[in-house]
């Protein structure tokens, strides 16, 4: 066991004390943060020094962080808590609803909510120089949320990106219940029924047996058959967020007994194709995505669509896109490489689908429109373009998913298109 010699610390120890409540906030964020790591963050600041911020930030992220998905969490709750002279006015922005001349008109940022809710919740902070403060009266607000909307129905149409650590369990147990159904395609191939038409073949080969003689007629109907579900999921920084909860929903998905799925198939890409499709089929919902998470090297880096595309079109489209699969494409079409590419290999994608679906977490805006040179690349040759923010977004294309009709948001968005 490793010996800690005590620290030289000053009589008034306000640094320790506030990098020791900055630890509770990440813990309470969802950090596995622990005794050791406290002391161990103090005795590096101490040896880095306390003089530039930069140095500062980066010794405390290297002894509280080891997940790729925690740094955006801490990279808020330091923002909060160290460097931004209104954080408790920010705090309450994230954590209370929007009221028009009460507060600033913002919406918390990605893990800000989480950020907000860990530093108010069991504790108060320390207290801070009279100059941050802002101002020494406080006002009270009451909120009476009787009349508003229940819970669930509000988790529905919430952001991904906005949940608290709450709210996101709640959202991942109500998506374990959702099913993502689908009809199944014509087939030739026909099974024996009770109702149908005449088996002229089977008919002969019964009366065969009987010596000729026809007592009575077999009947046939055409035997169902399921397409395969491919999933392509953006795991790149911009959308860590949506597709952690994403993997949630399809993994739900993948165990679904009765869906109709053939297959499912999931891969994820960010810098580069990974295939996580074993790994969906474990049962435990936990064990799956650590799996995958360990398999995918490239969680929350950059972003190259147009060559995972390719990737995945030399390699495993004709492994996995038979039987008339339905693919679901999942990111949000902010690609840096050439355009002209990134068009070529989505319409490859397409032709090779039944129905090629866009989930793009952008749309959660209203005032979209396809200004990015990848999205305007991509839209032309999806079938379907919808919204991917929230769990009602996902209820919406499981209603739709077999309509070979439904264009989503595709329609408007290219008419936009044309008129610029």
């Amino acid at each position: 066991m490793p010996e800690y010699v005590p620290l030289e610390l000053p009589d008034d120890p306000k640094l320790a004390g506030n990098i020791t409540h900055f630890a509770r906030a990440l813990r309470r964020a969802g950090l596995p943060i622990g005794p050791g790591r406290v002391i161990d963050a103090i005795r590096a600041v101490e040896v880095a020094g306390f003089t530039d911020k930069r140095d500062f930030y980066w010794t405390l992220h290297a002894c509280f962080v080891n997940k790729p998905e925690h740094r955006r969490v801490f990279a808020q709750l330091f923002r909060l808590y160290w460097r931004d002279p209104r954080y408790m006015e920010h705090m309450m922005a994230a954590m209370l609803p929007a009221i028009r001349g009460v507060q600033e008109e913002r919406t918390a940022q990605a893990a800000e909510k989480r950020a907000a809710e860990a530093l108010l919740d069991g504790a108060e902070a320390p207290h801070r120089d009279e100059e941050a403060q802002g101002s020494d009266e406080e006002t009270l607000v009451e909120i009476d949320a009787s009349l508003t909307m229940s819970s669930q129905e509000r988790l529905r149409t919430l952001d991904f990106e906005q949940m608290s650590l709450a709210e996101m369990a709640e959202a991942k147990r109500m998506l374990a219940r959702l099913s993502l159904p689908v009809k199944p395609l014509p087939s030739r191939r026909a099974q024996s029924a009770h109702l149908g038409r005449i088996d002229a073949m089977r008919t002969l080969r019964n009366a065969l047996r009987r010596g000729g003689e026809m007592h009575d007629l077999a009947l046939k109907t055409p035997r169902p058959r399921y397409p395969n579900l491919v999933v392509l999921c953006d795991i790149s920084g911009s959308m860590s967020q949506y597709s952690r909860i994403i993997l949630h929903f399809l993994h739900a998905v993948s165990n679904a007994k009765g869906a109709g799925w053939a297959k499912v198939h999931a891969f994820t890409f960010g810098t580069r194709l990974t295939n996580i499709t074993r790994h969906l089929a474990t049962r435990d919902v936990d064990a799956a995505l650590a799996a995958a998470g360990a398999e995918a090297q490239d969680w929350e880096g950059g972003t190259r669509i147009g060559a995972c595309l390719e990737a995945f079109n030399r390699d495993w489209s004709r492994r996995v896109m038979g039987q008339g699969a339905v693919v679901l494409l999942i990111t949000d079409g902010l690609d840096r490489d050439d355009p002209d590419a990134l068009a070529r290999q989505t319409q490859r994608l397409a032709l090779t689908a039944r129905r090629l679906i866009w989930l793009n977490p952008l749309l959660r805006w209203d005032g979209f429109a396809p200004k990015a040179a990848g999205i305007r690349a991509m839209l032309p040759h999806v079938d379907s373009f919808r919204a991917g923010h929230s769990i009602a977004s996902l209820e919406a294309l499981a209603e739709v998913i077999s309509r070979p009709d439904d264009m989503g948001e595709k329609g408007r968005l290219l008419a936009a298109l044309e008129g610029a």
